[in-house]
């Protein structure tokens, strides 16, 4: 919330990191990401046609942009993790939509995370529902379990086929992150190694949280979005 207030005309992505890494310091955590793989920052800040994994810098966000955030902390040995898309002053009716739609994707993903379904109907959440308003999503990364450590079995992918892979079970926390691209779903990793972006320029958006599987259903453990719902998904 802190960095989606100061995402503004006129910042650097580096001062959204010193912020990112200010607030950590005042409540007692960690980064997740900072050494990651050698990994050299607090936030990964991804601008426009960057999907995830941007390295802050002297980059200076103009109006019309958009914006991915992404954040990650160690909190008593446990890992979090969680990403926004937030707009730069005024955005095109275009990304308004791209950010909606994507934000959408996870919700459905979300709901799709009860015991009894399987991960390919949490990726066909996302899927279908991109692919319904004319969007494509990203296939070479994807969500994750996470707890101990910050990536951990299972992967989960953003497309199904529903009925498929792992069976979702009671006890699972999972990062479920949909990066849906306006465009084509090709991307490429710029030369820095980390920056992953849209092989045909157009703009994407990611959104994450971090849920927990129980009995009754999914439990936003990361703070969800203004999305009308209240954190227990039961």
């Amino acid at each position: 919330e802190i960095l989606a207030e100061n995402t503004k005309p006129g910042i650097t992505t580096k001062e959204l990191d010193q912020i990112a890494a200010e607030n950590l310091r005042k409540r007692g955590a960690k980064s997740a990401f900072l050494g990651y793989h050698g990994f050299p920052a607090t936030l990964c800040v991804s601008v426009n046609d960057e999907v995830v994994h941007g390295i802050p810098g002297k980059r200076v966000l103009n109006e019309g942009d958009i914006v991915g955030l992404d954040f990650g902390a160690i909190v008593d040995g446990y890992f979090g993790d969680a990403a926004r898309t937030v707009a730069v002053g005024r955005v095109s009716p275009e990304a308004e939509r791209l950010m909606r739609v994507t934000q959408e994707s996870l919700h459905r993903a979300i709901e799709a995370a009860r015991p009894g379904n399987r991960l390919g109907d949490i990726g066909h959440a996302v899927e279908s529902h991109a692919v319904k308003h004319g969007y494509t999503v990203v296939r070479e990364l994807s969500g994750h379990g996470i707890g101990r450590k910050l990536h951990e079995d299972p992967q989960v992918p953003n497309y199904g086929p529903p009925g498929k892979r792992e069976r979702v079970q009671p006890g699972m926390c999972l990062a479920i992150e949909p990066m849906v691209n306006a465009g084509k779903a090709a991307t490429r990793t710029l030369d820095d190694r980390w920056t992953v972006v849209t092989e045909d320029k157009s703009l994407s958006a990611h959104y994450e949280l971090t849920i927990a599987v129980t009995e009754h259903g999914p439990w936003v453990l990361s703070e969800p979005f203004p999305f009308g719902q209240s954190s227990r998904h039961a």
